[in-house]
């Protein structure tokens, strides 16, 4: 796992990127908010859809529910990067809808949409 930090005006974005999944359950999630907070003082995570389950995106699991909520609690925002569009979940697609309306959670295409939406936020 690679962190770098992005800086703009007095806002720190973690970047964070692995070639493997990251985040595959409610724990690991925990630990990767704590390492990013701790190592590098950062309350905003952007993340590769890539480094978390597959089970995080089939909402039946719950499992989105339970990290996202992680991150809300802890006053972490988080942008998740890549195509959603390949997944034909109509409660997916409105689930993400809704978060990309708040402040704490993004699910966007590209990481410059994604960084801008999380400096954007305090």
């Amino acid at each position: 796992m690679n962190i770098t930090v992005d800086i703009r005006n007095n806002s720190r974005v973690a970047i964070v990127e692995s070639e493997n999944i990251l985040i595959s359950d409610v724990q690991e999630a925990l630990d990767l908010m704590a390492s990013v907070q701790y190592l590098e003082e950062c309350h905003k995570i952007l993340l590769d859809k890539a480094n978390i389950t597959e089970d995080f995106f089939e909402l039946k699991t719950r499992l989105a529910g339970e990290i996202l909520q992680k991150f809300m609690n802890y006053k972490v925002k988080v942008a998740i990067v890549g195509d959603f569009d390949v997944y034909n979940s109509k409660s997916l697609r409105d689930f993400i809808y809704e978060c990309n309306q708040g402040n704490s959670v993004f699910f966007l295409k590209d990481r410059g949409a994604a960084l801008d939406a999380l400096h954007n936020v305090d």
